[in-house]
Order: structure tokens, then sequence, then C-alpha cells
């Protein structure tokens, strides 16, 4: 069993904004450019809203003009689950966390081929940031090591 447990219902309600709890419990999406993640490009990790759990560094974002962080790649790709979405008239790739299921946003195969191709198109809204000075006093001593070399 994992150490990051999604809340329960009624503490997501609590503890989430609206649009947290609307874009991670469901699957909504919030606006381009103006969400809070979309221009931050500070050291430090990216978890799961819901359960805390480290889903993407800041070592692994690039500016890609979609109007939401994107990434190149989790930092594990078994804490991603991968699903065939044909809403709005498209055929996409919607991703969620594995252990919480909670709705992050989708991935593309138009990320720049020097980091791998991929673009995993994220909702701020399904995620809290932790910067990387604050790490060790929030608990995530285990993941400072993927900064080495980067």
């Amino acid at each position: 069993m994992s150490k990051y447990q999604k809340k329960s219902e009624a503490e997501l309600k609590r503890t989430l904004t609206k649009l947290q709890f609307d874009v991670t419990q469901n699957a909504h999406t919030e606006p381009p450019y103006i969400n809070e993640y979309n221009r931050n490009f500070e050291k430090g990790i990216y978890v799961d809203i819901t359960s805390g759990e480290p889903l993407f560094i800041s070592t692994d974002k690039f500016k890609s003009g979609c109007g939401w962080p994107a990434f190149s790649k989790p930092i594990d790709k078994n804490l991603i689950a991968n699903y065939r979405d044909e809403s709005h008239g498209m055929i996409r790739t919607e991703v969620r966390a594995k252990n919480s299921d909670s709705h992050l946003g989708h991935v593309f195969n138009d990320g720049p081929s020097e980091l791998g191709g991929l673009r995993y198109c994220i909702n701020s809204a399904a995620l809290k940031f932790i910067p990387f000075e604050e790490m060790e006093k929030l608990g995530y001593k285990d993941y400072i090591h993927l900064f080495k070399n980067k």
C-alpha cells in the first residue's frame, strides 16, 4: 500500500477549491494560461493535490505554449494511468494519477523530440508545487536525489 492515500470525498470537498475538486474528481479542465503553474519554472516537484504523491519534477517541465503546465514525463511512468478519451469530439489520451484515480490532464505525442516526444499537459488545479528548498521539511526527502546532475 502506498504511503500516499487519496482523501475521502468529504475531505476533498472541504479542503480543495471547487475548481480543484471538479478537475480531479469530475475530469474538468481549468482555463488555459491563467492557471497557477503554467509559468512556474522554479526548482521542485509537483504532487497530486488529492494524495500528496509526487508525480512530476520541474526539470522535466517545458514551455509548450499550450496554456497549461507541460512535462516531458512523469517521475515514474507507473504513477500514471492512461485512458482513451473521446470527449469533446476528439480522441485523446487522458492521464490520471494511478494511486488516487484523480484526473490530471492529457498526454500528446507532440512534445520536443529531444525530451522524448511526449507532452503531458496537466491541469495546475490537479497539482501542488513543493519548492526544492522545502522538500525535506515537507516529507519529500526521498526525491531530492532526482535533481542531481540536472
